[in-house]
């Protein structure tokens, strides 16, 4: 962790959310990768007791006035437990509750985001379906208006807190004009667990378990027109924002979940001897040890700079860059710290005698769900391209393609 860039306040956020990292039972540990406990609501409820969940939000409904920045000191912190609990606790404190928070009206935080940030209740995002993953506009998922209700029906697939969740925030398709535009389609709602929502079945994952990973159907569910959050088609203002959580949270989160890795890796090569000496003393031990701690620091400084950014308020096409390459960069470096790690522990890292092979795991997970990195690297170059021909429409401060012997070269610069 970066001490210097946090306050004394957020340092004790921190050490909050560290404390409650040790409370945890080894044994909840263990149970959720055997998937023994398929939801971890004891532990959301120990969250919300010490009022760890959502601190960026306001006061007046559960949280603690705080930021960004704030919130990745303590997502990091939660991290080192498994990647998975970090996804529980940041999809319903973080996801659900920021589109609540920013879209919301004051019923719907008064009956949702209270209880959910005191851990009374648990909340899941459905996003993905069966047909698609990536493309939040190819949504089937439908919601019918019937007047003082829609009528929902649909698939949704991979959902965290499928199995456990109370409530659900459900993207669906409620303008049917096939010359509709997409980004005018879709309606968000808040779907109560009620007659009509089955989890149909936990999937068998890699990692990443115990966190109630689910399919879901909704079959005729009745919503009331109270639960549309936001406005009726305008799913696409709510999707855009939930990004920021999405993508900086998840990024953040996999550095915690990398850390143990290579503290017990640093711990276990200061010790194992081979050849007659510490096996720390060859480079080809030590040098990977410290690309982890190369990556695992670059990373942490792309995330609070991107925290600070959003934090700032600065351009939002900015900071879709911005959370778009944290979210690429942390994720891959941080799952090559955690090989660096089991390639440096050798065969026993491979073995369930120490967590490393959990975390591998684990984190494998984190470059697909949330945006692939394809797709972050996607809009990295959009936006990039964007600000670049802006930039030079604007006249860039220097032509430093003028800067070479031959730049005026005849006939040598073809474009076309």
């Amino acid at each position: 962790m970066f001490n210097y860039l946090l306050t004394e306040e957020q340092k004790k956020i921190r050490d909050e959310a560290r404390d409650l990292v040790k409370w945890v039972p080894r044994d909840m540990i263990l149970d959720m990768d055997k998937d023994k406990i398929k939801f971890p609501k004891e532990f959301l409820s120990e969250a919300g007791r010490r009022n760890l969940l959502g601190c960026r939000y306001p006061k007046k409904w559960g949280g603690r006035d705080m930021d960004w920045v704030t919130t990745c000191a303590v997502m990091e912190e939660i991290g080192t437990l498994g990647y998975e609990f970090a996804c529980v606790f940041g999809v319903g404190a973080e996801l659900v509750c920021d589109a609540i928070i920013i879209h919301g009206t004051d019923a719907q935080k008064d009956k949702y985001v209270k209880p959910l940030l005191k851990g009374e209740l648990f909340a899941a995002e459905c996003l993905t379906e069966p047909r698609g993953g990536s493309d939040f506009f190819g949504a089937t998922t439908t919601a019918e208006d019937k007047g003082d209700h829609f009528l929902l029906n649909g698939q949704k697939r991979f959902i965290v807190g499928g199995e456990g969740a109370d409530f659900f925030l459900v993207y669906a398709r409620t303008d049917f004009d096939p010359e509709a535009k997409p980004q005018k389609s879709l309606t968000a709602f808040l779907v109560d667990r009620t007659e009509g929502v089955e989890t149909k079945y936990l999937y068998g994952l890699m990692g990443c378990r115990g966190g109630g990973t689910a399919r879901l159907i909704f079959k005729d569910v009745k919503v009331p027109k109270e639960n549309v959050l936001g406005e009726v088609n305008g799913a696409y203002p709510v999707f855009n924002t939930m990004m920021i959580p999405e993508r900086l949270g998840t990024a953040v989160m996999t550095i915690g979940a990398a850390r143990p890795a290579l503290e017990i890796a640093t711990n276990y090569t200061s010790r194992r001897k081979a050849f007659g000496q510490i096996i720390a003393q060859f480079e080809g031990v030590s040098f990977q040890i410290a690309e982890a701690v190369m990556l695992l620091d670059a990373a942490r400084a792309l995330g609070y700079a991107t925290a600070r950014a959003v934090d700032e308020g600065v351009d939002m096409h900015l900071i879709r860059r911005m959370v778009s390459e944290s979210k690429k960069f942390i994720t891959e470096s941080c799952q090559k710290a955690v090989h660096n790690a089991m390639q440096v522990v050798g065969g026993i890292g491979y073995t369930t005698i120490f967590p490393i092979e959990r975390i591998y795991r684990d984190v494998r997970l984190a470059s697909i769900w949330t945006g692939t990195s394809e797709v972050m690297s996607m809009i990295t170059a959009h936006e990039w391209y964007r600000e670049f021909l802006l930039q030079k429409a604007a006249n860039l401060p220097r032509d430093y393609e003028a800067d070479a012997e031959d730049a005026f070269a005849e006939e040598e610069k073809i474009y076309e």
